[in-house]
Order: C-alpha cells, then structure tokens, then sequence
C-alpha cells in the first residue's frame, strides 16, 4: 500500500500511466475488430454474450500474464538462430497468430464473394455452430495480442499497479465499444471487407515483426485511419444517391 501511495505521489508515474492506458486502448483496436466480425456470425441472442465472455477471459488472461511478468520478459531471449535472426518464443507466437489471422481473413473473405461455396469452411461453419467456437477462437487471438501488449507494458514501465490499471482501463474501453462497433459492421456490409482487409494486414505485420523486420504501429494504423476515412466518405455517397432517388420517385 506505501508503494501504491508514493507511486499515487508521483507525477511521472500519472505519465506513464496515461500513456501506457493510450498505447493498450490501441493497441486493443485489432483484437477488437476480430471479435467484431466473428460474433456477427452467430445467432443474434448469443453476439453480446460471446463478446463480454471473450473480452472478460482477455482481462483475466492479461492479469495472469502480468502475474508472471518475469517469465514473460524471457519469452524475448532468442530460442535459436535461423537467417541471421534469433527467434524467441515472442516471435513464434506471433508468427502463429498472424498465420491464424491471414487464414482467416482469406476464408471470410472467400466466404464473404462467394458466399454459396461453404465446403471446407470448418471454422465459419463451427463459429456460426457454437459460441463456444467463437469464445475459443477470440482466446487463441487474446492470447497472441495480450503477450504484445504485456510486453509493450513491461518495456514502458516498471511499476506492476501502473500495468494493472491500464490493462483494466484498456479492456474496459474494449468492453463498451465491443457492441457499437460489432452492430456498425453488420448495418454495413462494405465495413466487413474493409475490416477484413485490416486483419489480413495485421496478420502480416504480426508475421513480419515475429521474422524480425519490425514495422512502426504508427504507420498500420495511420493506413487503417485513412481506408476508414475513405469508407465513411463512400457511405455518405451511397445515402445521398438513395436520398436523391427518393425524392425523384416522390416527384
């Protein structure tokens, strides 16, 4: 408690805390839109449910992984060396959810243009079954985007509390826009493949920082803002065709 109170006392741990709340709250953004897109494949009584499951199993996930913050430091210590760059248990892990990620954006995707063709589509045939699918496929990608964001935490401070809070406050963001941002996707339809879009480009960056050629978040996101932007443009395009059509058909 003496420590809470002297870190409670200290302007650089406030800072520290803000700026480590910012970085969770984005880097959150991805993991959200995921769980966005796979619980609008189940049956509408059971999307709210899935989503505070999958994110309440986040939260508790990143506190257990915060739990054994020492341990997860040595997940960056190289495991073996292969082209000239040492793969640690970090990058093998993101190598996998990025794998997973690129898989299935490409099968949404396909399922998404041709959406008669289901043969083989195990995985939107199982979420579209079970929530329990969908509640183990959000942990696998909880899981890849916690140990990220875990040590991201671990890199900006050394303060255990600091990294407890901003995990809460990050989740709890996650947890109110869950539903805003899941019922945004499914009103509009171009949304969905745009939002695939960005996970088969996180799926690469994920892969592509586990192989050791780091790409800035800065610019992912800055990409990410920009496609937005030009969606939104093209929706207030669409409405004001349908509008003018309706007043001509009125006249």
């Amino acid at each position: 408690m003496q420590d809470i109170a002297l870190l409670l006392q200290d302007p650089a741990a406030w800072i520290a805390l803000i700026t480590l709340i910012i970085m969770e709250v984005v880097l959150g953004i991805d993991n959200l839109v995921f769980i966005s897109i796979l619980t609008n494949k189940l049956p509408e009584h059971q999307r709210e449910s899935a989503r505070r499951i999958g994110i309440g199993l986040a939260l508790v996930m990143r506190l257990a992984l915060l739990g054994t913050v020492a341990w997860i430091v040595q997940l960056t210590e190289p495991l073996f060396v292969l082209f000239n760059h040492g793969f640690s248990w970090k990058d093998l892990i993101l190598i996998a959810g990025g794998l997973f990620l690129v898989w299935k954006a490409t099968k949404e995707i396909h399922h998404s243009v041709d959406p008669v063709d289901k043969d083989g589509d195990f995985i939107a045939s199982t979420a579209n079954a079970t929530m329990t699918a969908a509640i183990g496929q959000i942990l696998l990608l909880d899981l890849v985007f916690s140990v990220d964001s875990i040590i991201t935490a671990v890199g900006m401070t050394e303060h255990l509390p600091i990294m407890v809070v901003a995990v809460i406050v990050a989740v709890a963001v996650m947890l109110l826009a869950a539903n805003p941002l899941a019922k945004f996707i499914e009103k509009n339809p171009t949304v969905v493949m745009l939002a695939l879009g960005f996970l088969l480009m996180i799926g690469m960056t994920l892969i592509a920082d586990g192989m050791g050629f780091h790409v800035p978040k800065g610019y992912i996101y800055a990409a990410m803002a920009f496609s937005g932007l030009v969606e939104v443009l093209n929706m207030f395009a669409r409405r004001k065709k349908l509008s003018d059509k309706d007043k001509k058909s009125m006249h």
